[in-house]
């Protein structure tokens, strides 16, 4: 009877329930209907025990870190430098949206949080420069899936906390990734702006004027380097590092900048506070909804039935990423990872692929899922922040999603993309 627990938990979705409790009411229904009632207080116990973990406490200070700069006008220093090196091309504000999305990347590590810091900035004036609104909140949400892939990475995190991978690693192996995914945008932007004749946003900036927004940039783009730089160093966990980030993005606030007041942060709080309740009641909840899953014996089934499919394991990737795509449309990354990865990873592991490809692979494609029609966060967020329908923008959206769609198969099928760099500084065979 068990087996039903993903179908049931489908049909809540479809109904609106909130995907917390829909990961807890469907399993735990089931459970009860089995008369299962001691496996069903070990469900709820897991929602706690799930979150108890001191690699997920990265999560709550990354996401502090970002509203810390994102307040102290760290991400307008972003958009500024971004500006005064690509706002003359044609296009030029589209290509400022998704090189500031890359930017931010190495701060934050959330989509959502780069979707809302950019979007409130870019999508009103990339209006008044001349393109649609339902285009400026397009290329917003499509740009700020490179958030997760390049480090730090929440959803990362997740996926070395659920599957026991070295987190050096997987941020490691997203750094190329997540610049390929923001130069294929680039190169859709720059066919899309030829074709409808996009604006250039300003005239070529000086070498002095590039020069002065580095300078400015500069104190928040060595945020990374500090990040990466401790972790690969080994002068602090990724969770000492997070906790650093917030330190940093304080003292540069306040001390450097002088753009960050004492009376702005019960707001910042509250607000990372918010954020982070959301992905770490998920987390919990998927933690628990992976119990029953495997109460259930849906793993063995799932793995029997996809080697039952082909014994390439080329044609096994194909068909998996189209299953992680489906996936993604409908559920969040973090959950995905953690009721999806431990059944999935070692079937391809035992196939010879290595396991930090096969966690960017899925990473990735979940990650782009949270711009994909029709529960796709990101279009929330973006449709919150433009005030754009979300259908308006998912259609927008579609050119873009094609492009994240052929890098994911390019990672897929060219394991150099992500495996070199891990390789070349040892953190992979």
């Amino acid at each position: 009877m068990l087996v039903w627990f993903l179908p049931l938990f489908l049909l809540f979705l479809m109904i609106g329930l909130p995907v917390f409790f829909g990961m807890l009411a469907a399993p735990g229904l089931l459970l009860y209907l089995n008369g299962q009632e001691r496996d069903l207080s070990l469900l709820y116990r897991n929602v706690y025990n799930g979150m108890d973990s001191f690699p997920l406490m990265a999560i709550p200070f990354f996401m502090l870190a970002g509203e810390l700069m994102n307040r102290g006008g760290i991400t307008m220093r972003l958009v500024e430098f971004s500006q005064a090196m690509m706002g003359h091309l044609r296009g030029g504000l589209a290509h400022v949206n998704i090189l500031s999305s890359m930017l931010f990347a190495g701060l934050s590590g959330s989509a959502v949080a780069d979707t809302s810091a950019l979007g409130s900035m870019l999508i009103p004036a990339m209006e008044r420069e001349g393109y649609t609104r339902r285009f400026a909140a397009a290329i917003t949400a499509a740009s700020s899936v490179i958030g997760p892939i390049i480090p730090p990475s929440g959803i990362m995190i997740i996926y070395a906390y659920v599957m026991g991978e070295s987190v050096a690693a997987l941020f490691l192996a997203g750094i190329v990734p997540g610049i390929l995914v923001g130069l294929g945008l680039m190169i859709a932007v720059k066919l899309m702006a030829d074709r409808y004749d996009f604006p250039a946003s300003r005239s070529k900036a000086t070498w002095g004027e590039r020069g002065q927004a580095s300078i400015k940039a500069f104190f928040p783009l060595l945020t990374p380097v500090i990040i990466l730089g401790g972790i690969l160093g080994g002068v602090f966990t990724p969770t000492e590092a997070a906790a650093v980030a917030v330190a940093y993005a304080i003292l540069i606030g306040m001390f450097v900048l002088h753009t960050l007041r004492l009376k702005d942060l019960p707001d910042v709080l509250m607000r990372a506070a918010m954020t982070s309740a959301v992905v770490l009641l998920l987390v919990g909840a998927a933690m628990a909804f992976k119990t029953v899953v495997s109460l259930s014996h849906a793993p063995e089934a799932l793995a029997a039935f996809i080697l039952s499919l082909s014994e390439n394991p080329l044609v096994l990737l194909f068909l998996i990423n189209l299953l992680l795509f489906i996936v993604g449309m409908f559920l969040d990354a973090g959950p995905a990872i953690i009721i999806l990865g431990p059944i999935l990873a070692p079937i391809f592991t035992n196939l010879g692929i290595d396991s930090i490809h096969f966690a960017i692979i899925m990473s990735v494609n979940l990650t782009v899922g949270l711009a994909t029609p029709p529960m796709g966060l990101v279009l929330f967020v973006a449709s919150s922040v433009s005030g754009e329908k979300v259908e308006t923008i998912a259609k927008a959206i579609l050119p873009f999603l094609l492009v994240e769609v052929i890098v994911i198969f390019l990672i897929t099928f060219i394991p150099e993309i992500s495996m070199t760099i891990p390789r070349l500084t040892g953190f992979a065979n």
